[in-house]
């Protein structure tokens, strides 16, 4: 493989690779703008914010796997202080994100210091098709090791992640690596774990700044690596008046109504993108006009 300089913009992009003589397949993801939009709106301690990175940049490359149209939702939940970390995404690379933060948290607090006891899953809906969850408990140090643990229970994949969260040219960045052994393959663990050592010898400045084919000849320079155009990678809320309009037609007309008398309009937040939705006195009696009989019984 050879070097190519890369002079553009090669942030908020995943690219996949693949491997000529081991059947191991590979994914990098470089995200700034993307991490920064999900941070936006909000005051999340230094400790959720590295983690949302951690949980934005796995999410990003799971979502890649994905062989269909569809969505993947990863979330943290936990009786710590921490009760609940989630980023969604889709085949088309589109990613939101929350965290729900009941008490202070240090800027240092690992993983199990924020979440306490707690479990990571893993929600899968294909747009056709069944709906899949998986379910494992949050028993390693850093949310990489526990998605490790996922594949390795779920799915019998080998799979490593390594992810950096950080700050590149004075924004906050987030990238990784994902290595995962081709299904229905029983193969050399030998040439997998030498694979994965080396991906561990990039540094965090490089995974940073360099785009995907410096990086991956600075790892694989030895080996035969087919690199596939790269995909944006975005920040998308879902959230809009008409979803909002949805929700509204299935509450109790007395409940909207008592809502109404006592704050003079209803006002619907989104917690991914801090979106205000407000609707008043005259918004719900047209939304009783157009909307069917049996809504706001």
């Amino acid at each position: 493989m050879n070097p190519i300089t890369n002079s553009h913009n090669h942030h908020d992009k995943l690219s996949r690779f693949l491997f000529d003589n081991h059947e191991v397949r590979g994914e990098v993801v470089n995200l700034s703008d993307t991490y920064q939009k999900i941070l936006d709106n909000h005051n999340y301690p230094l400790a959720v914010q590295k983690l949302l990175g951690e949980l934005l940049v796995a999410t990003s490359l799971l979502t890649a796997t994905l062989k269909f149209e569809g969505d993947i939702t990863v979330q943290l939940q936990g009786d710590g202080p921490l009760n609940l970390a989630v980023i969604n995404g889709n085949n088309h690379q589109q990613m939101r994100g929350v965290a729900r933060v009941k008490s202070e948290i240090a800027d240092n607090a690992s993983l199990k210091e924020m979440m306490g006891n707690g479990y990571i899953v893993i929600t899968i809906t294909p747009k056709s098709g069944e709906r899949y969850q998986g379910i494992v408990a949050l028993e390693a140090d850093t949310v990489a090791g526990c998605i490790e643990n996922y594949f390795q229970q779920s799915e019998q994949l080998a799979t490593r992640l390594l992810i950096k969260v950080g700050v590149y040219q004075h924004k906050p960045v987030a990238a990784g690596i994902l290595l995962q052994v081709l299904p229905a393959h029983e193969g050399n663990d030998e040439s997998f774990e030498l694979l994965t050592t080396l991906a561990q010898t990039i540094k965090e400045e490089e995974l940073f700044a360099l785009p995907v084919e410096e990086i991956l000849y600075r790892l694989y320079h030895q080996e035969d690596v087919r690199l596939f155009d790269g995909q944006s990678v975005e920040f998308k809320c879902t959230c809009s008046r008409i979803r909002c309009e949805d929700t509204l037609s299935t509450l109790p007309a007395n409940e909207i109504d008592t809502i109404l008398a006592e704050d003079g309009n209803i006002d619907m937040h989104c917690d991914y993108c801090g979106n205000h939705y407000i609707f008043d006195k005259i918004d719900i009696e047209n939304l009783r006009k157009n909307k069917p009989q049996e809504a706001f019984h």
